[in-house]
């Protein structure tokens, strides 16, 4: 493989151990009420309004009210005003997940081998940017990653083409000289390769589909796949 002239990482289950901090986020914010089934209701929500709003059908706003309204019911609480329903996310789920916020071990210790081999390093992610960035800051990679590109500030959602090309284009780089590294096989591989990017699918649990053959299962791998 030519070295990239950038690493474009995406951001949640690739630098931020989102999965981790979603669950802690759950238990906290329910307390004796996070039973497993509930658990699994909040998720299956999650899941299904952030397709939709990747799709376009639902602000940022928007999903966060629907989960919430998909799960109140099963746990006995009413289900409030638009108002409302942001205030409780941002008092509940919303403040537990920002306590939860961690980072993965192999996250600064990547891009600092990348940098010291002259390849520059960049985020994409789908999300707000006041939360992206706030999350970077708090597990100590905003000052390591270079330039954060979000959905929030594109108006544009991984996978479409367009969000891979404007990260492109606001740092400089042309997209054939680009890697992008993503958990999500439809949405960050296919994605970027559909830009005219190379990616790499990160399968930390191992479960990559089984005729995807650009596949690590640590940030610690990277360097020696692209060097």
């Amino acid at each position: 493989m030519i070295p990239p002239r950038l690493v474009l990482l995406d951001l949640d289950g690739v630098l931020v151990d989102h999965a981790r901090a979603a669950r802690e986020a759950v238990r906290a914010w329910l307390g004796d009420r996070s039973t497993p089934e509930v658990e699994a209701a909040w998720f299956a929500a999650q899941d299904r309004r952030l397709a939709q709003w990747r799709a376009g059908s639902l602000t940022w706003e928007e999903q966060r009210r629907e989960r919430l309204r998909d799960v109140l019911p099963a746990i006995g609480e009413p289900v409030g005003t638009d108002d409302e329903l942001d205030a409780l996310f941002a008092s509940g789920y919303g403040a537990a997940y920002r306590r939860s916020w961690h980072g993965f071990e192999d996250a600064a210790p990547t891009i600092r081998a990348l940098h010291a081999a002259g390849i520059a390093t960049a985020v994409l992610t789908n999300g707000a940017e006041d939360q992206q960035v706030a999350k970077l800051r708090a597990v100590g990679l905003l000052d390591l990653v270079g330039a954060v590109v979000t959905a929030g500030a594109l108006g544009l959602r991984k996978p479409d083409p367009r969000a891979f090309l404007a990260a492109c284009e606001h740092v400089g780089v042309a997209p054939s000289s680009v890697l992008h590294v993503g958990d999500e096989h439809e949405v960050d591989v296919l994605g970027a390769r559909g830009a005219g990017l190379r990616a790499v699918l990160l399968d930390r649990e191992g479960t990559a589909p089984p005729d995807e053959t650009a596949v690590i299962r640590s940030l610690r791998e990277l360097p020696a796949l692209v060097l």
